[in-house]
């Protein structure tokens, strides 16, 4: 069932244009590994493909494209992470170039209330210094942003890492939209986000089921 997951994560991803042909996302198998999904564009995931077991430490295993190691320093830092995702939203990317991130603008905003990282570089990270130096920076944040270059997220389960991802670039959505009108207006509040901040209710859950209709393994 992890497999399947990673895999619906894949092609959810791909389908709700977060990612084209670059991007990855991973589980969480244990506290020394996780899987990491077949290296190919992940809306063309197959049906059945095998991901690839990574340990949090030490070297990628032979085929396992380079910045993976993002995903080994995060989870090495973060023992209540589940699952990651690196994607390339395209409202992000645009942001990103201003050397911006989203601001807490409406609900979805909120669960980034301990803010949003930014990465202030377009250089992919493929070296353990700059994905641990990445970690650090996201310490206690769900997402972090790199300058041209995306967007990493780190959820409890590989499904909050999507839904975060999607939340995320509704977020900067928003923002843009705010810029180009050249006007301005009231930040959810911290006492706002907190409240919003929840999963109740099925919120997460409802917007999996989205993401991922109609997928051939759901």
């Amino acid at each position: 069932m992890t497999e399947v997951k990673l895999r619906m994560a894949g092609r959810a991803l791909g389908r709700a244009g977060l990612a084209h042909a670059y991007g990855h996302c991973s589980v969480r198998l244990s506290e020394s590994e996780f899987l990491v999904c077949a290296p190919v564009p992940m809306g063309q995931v197959p049906v059945g493909a095998a991901g690839t077991v990574v340990p949090v430490n030490g070297p990628l295993p032979e085929g396992v494209l380079g910045e993976v190691r993002i995903h080994q320093q995060l989870y090495k830092a973060r023992p209540e992470a589940g699952g990651i995702t690196r994607t390339m939203p395209p409202k992000i990317m645009a942001l990103s170039a201003l050397g911006r991130v989203p601001q807490m603008r409406h609900g979805m905003g909120a669960y980034f209330r301990a803010g949003i990282a930014l990465w202030d570089s377009p250089l992919l990270i493929r070296g353990d210094a700059s994905a641990e130096a990445l970690a650090a920076q996201m310490a206690g944040q769900r997402a972090g942003v790199m300058r041209g270059n995306g967007l990493v997220t780190v959820g409890e389960s590989i499904e909050e890492a999507v839904v975060l991802a999607w939340y995320a670039e509704d977020a900067a959505r928003i923002e843009l939209e705010v810029l180009g009108s050249g006007l301005d207006g009231p930040l959810v509040t911290p006492e706002e986000a907190e409240a919003r901040d929840t999963w109740g209710g099925r919120i997460m859950d409802r917007m999996w089921d989205y993401l991922t209709f109609g997928d051939p393994e759901g």
